[in-house]
């Protein structure tokens, strides 16, 4: 198994499970993921030639929901430094001339050749300790146009102390130490020291789960 960068972290995954990602979210969501990632994405309104990043893309699942709401003048990219994602994403997503797949880290500076319209992180970001996750928001910057969105979907802020017992006790088995201090922090604040404001909510799983929305001024 590969070291771990960040070896307290949840979303460097094993081998095992980065072939069987999307099953894997099945079952540990009870069967309820499917459903929900596509509201979600319906949640980003989608134009129809849209430029969009999708970071820490993983299989391309994200993608192609996305993409049912593209057109061929819209350009798809996603992001991972996973091989085995990158096969999954390559396989099925081939078949798509404006879906195309970037083998890079998403935690270090970068800028692409173009600038999107939208940026996505999806369940990634509140993996990282919190420096890192400074430098993933400003590569969202970097990589939007003016007026561009950046879309977080991930946990929402809640305190722990107050969730249901049966909640908490899978919260705390399941996640890295750095979710912990991620759903303590407040996220518009940390947005809007980046540059973003004018923010939207949509909010799933019991309001414990967010998509944030930030626009790039």
């Amino acid at each position: 198994m590969k070291k771990k960068i960040y070896p307290d972290s949840g979303v460097e995954l094993s081998e095992f499970t980065a072939k069987n990602y999307d099953k894997v979210m099945n079952i540990a969501s009870f069967g309820k993921y499917k459903s929900f990632i596509k509201k979600a994405i319906a949640d980003l309104d989608i134009q129809e030639n849209d430029k969009i990043l999708d970071l820490g893309c993983g299989t391309g699942r994200n993608i192609l929901l996305m993409n049912k709401y593209a057109s061929e003048n819209s350009s798809l990219v996603g992001m991972d430094i996973s091989e085995d994602m990158e096969r999954q994403f390559n396989t099925q997503c081939q078949s798509y001339p404006n879906i195309k797949f970037v083998n890079n880290r998403i935690d270090q500076p970068f800028n692409l050749d173009q600038e999107f319209d939208k940026v996505f992180i999806s369940f990634v970001i509140h993996g990282f300790p919190h420096e890192v996750r400074k430098t993933v928001i400003q590569n969202a910057y970097n990589n939007l146009k003016k007026g561009g969105v950046f879309y977080i979907l991930d946990f929402a802020e809640f305190d722990m102390n107050v969730m249901p017992f049966h909640h908490k006790f899978i919260f705390k088995k399941i996640e890295c130490k750095y979710a912990f201090d991620y759903i303590e922090r407040d996220w518009k604040e940390i947005l809007r020291d980046a540059g973003f404001n004018y923010f939207k909510e949509h909010y799933y799983f019991k309001k414990y789960v967010r998509l944030l929305k930030a626009t790039k001024l």
